[in-house]
């Protein structure tokens, strides 16, 4: 068992599912000098209990989690359809929330929970938005190193699918995958989005074909001034987690490449050739992960969160006007923009 350091004045936090992302999120939030991880709660018990076992915490029920005064903050990291039940519940606790994207599976079901959630402290876990190279750039961009942005070129590739028991639980590639670079591309652009165009193929696995999705897609986001986007995804790359954004404006380009498991390069008389990439998301984003629970350990001091629930349904209807497109052949406008 880890024990968090003892600090009586830490805000107390309690950590709703045991799976791959929260056993992440246990981790730093266990490891942060401003946290203390009190509550695991998962409704598979064994789940729930060998985690938090494992950073000293206590394996207990949703119900029992809320109604503890000393919680002040829930991450919810519990399956996708269950993000907006357990912010809701969260928020009716007077808690506040670091919960996992997407916040929901449906743009309408997210915009009839506004009201309840307009108070709220929910920081949406748009991971990307942390990654030092990814913010550097964006610094980049906002002090004009390349004049005035013109457009950005996405590629998100995954290594290989996941398995087709995920795909027919995940809401789909535009939901599940594509809403990181939905949201990255409006954090980059600074604004709306208005026109949508989604082209989509099954061309990897059959099998997510006959489970209705796609797992390859290429979509042309269009902001009001004609600034433009292009996201380019797969569900197998065949040379490792593809991760990379070209930003091209009046001045010139900035741009941030593939990261490698190693900075070792070998130059012989067949060439040059480097390290492999980096083959899995949780090694690639491993520093923005922390860096969000740094992030929700601020929000809990009183900082505004930096991703909130306006971003979440923003991202959720670009994904959606990707789909329409993508079924029709059409560009979707979006009035007043996403």
């Amino acid at each position: 068992m880890i024990r968090p350091l003892e600090h009586s004045s830490r805000p107390a936090v309690a950590l709703l599912g045991g799976g791959r992302i929260g056993k992440i999120h246990a981790a730093n939030a266990a490891a942060h000098p401003g946290l203390a991880l009190k509550y695991v709660v998962d409704p598979f018990g064994d789940a729930a209990a060998a985690l938090a076992a494992r950073y000293g915490a206590t394996a207990t029920t949703l119900e029992s989690a809320l109604a503890d005064p000393a919680i002040a903050g829930v991450i919810v990291a519990s399956p996708t359809d269950q993000h907006l039940t357990h912010c809701l519940q969260a928020a009716a606790a007077g808690k506040a929330i670091f919960c996992e994207k997407p916040v929901d599976l449906s743009v309408e079901r997210a915009r009839s929970a506004a009201g309840a959630l307009a108070k709220a402290r929910l920081f949406l876990g748009f991971n990307r938005r942390f990654d030092p190279s990814f913010r550097a750039l964006r610094h980049k961009l906002q002090a004009g190193a390349i004049g005035s942005l013109e457009t950005l070129h996405i590629i998100s590739h995954d290594p290989a699918p996941p398995p087709v028991s995920y795909i027919k639980v995940s809401g789909g590639l535009f939901k599940d995958m594509t809403i990181h670079d939905f949201d990255v591309a409006r954090w980059l652009l600074a604004e709306p989005v208005v026109e949508v165009y989604a082209m989509g193929a099954c061309l990897v696995d059959p099998a997510i074909g006959a489970a209705d999705d796609i797992d390859t897609a290429k979509v042309l986001l269009r902001t009001a001034s004609g600034r433009m986007a292009l996201i380019s995804n797969s569900r197998r790359s065949g040379y490792g987690y593809d991760q990379r954004i070209e930003a091209f404006g009046s001045g010139g380009s900035v741009r941030v490449d593939n990261f490698t498991t190693t900075a070792v390069a070998v130059w012989d008389e067949e060439g040059a050739s480097r390290a492999p990439f980096q083959n899995f998301f949780l090694e690639r984003y491993a520093e923005a992960y922390r860096l969000e629970m740094d992030h929700f350990a601020g929000v809990l001091r009183g900082e505004e969160p930096a991703v909130g629930f306006a971003d979440g349904v923003h991202a959720l209807e670009l994904a959606e006007a990707a789909w329409r497109s993508h079924a029709t052949g059409r560009p979707v406008a979006l009035s007043g923009g996403a």
